[in-house]
């Protein structure tokens, strides 16, 4: 590879990703675990009805800096999602929840790789049941084993 960056440079840029993003089965295995963080749906309305993350909280882009300080703690974790990796929706939401002092990761892949690797959603009427999609999940496995 041409002008490839040192081996210092690159350790930097891709701990320092970690510390921004998370993945599906990361957020699955928190919830499962406990963990303190809440799970931030930022797409409208009908988006959230269609459905979504079982345990999200809807919170539109345009609400967080309404709505953010009374409803979480700042001092809790939170991470953000819109529809999937086409969408920047999650990153903007992201942006605001920073500029208010929370601590936040987004989500990547979004509501559209939840549901594709098979985890928890419902929608306004009930729980959704959707097969595990095999280009993003293995299907004799918990884990990809990343």
């Amino acid at each position: 590879m041409p002008d490839t960056p040192s081996s210092d440079l690159l350790i930097s840029h891709f701990a320092r990703k970690l510390g921004f993003e998370t993945d599906a089965s990361d957020v699955h295995a928190d919830q499962e675990r406990g963990v303190n963080f809440v799970l931030i749906d930022s797409r409208g309305e009908a988006a959230w009805a269609q459905g979504r993350i079982v345990g999200a909280v809807h919170m539109p882009t345009s609400q967080i800096a309404a709505r953010a300080v009374d409803e979480i703690a700042t001092s809790t974790p939170v991470v953000t999602y819109c529809w999937g990796p086409g969408c920047n929706g999650s990153t903007r939401a992201a942006l605001e929840f920073v500029k208010l002092g929370y601590r936040v990761k987004e989500m990547i892949g979004g509501y559209e790789y939840w549901a594709r690797e098979g985890y928890p959603v419902e929608n306004d009427h009930s729980r959704i049941i959707r097969s595990k999609d095999p280009l993003t999940v293995p299907l004799d496995s918990v884990v990809c084993d990343c």
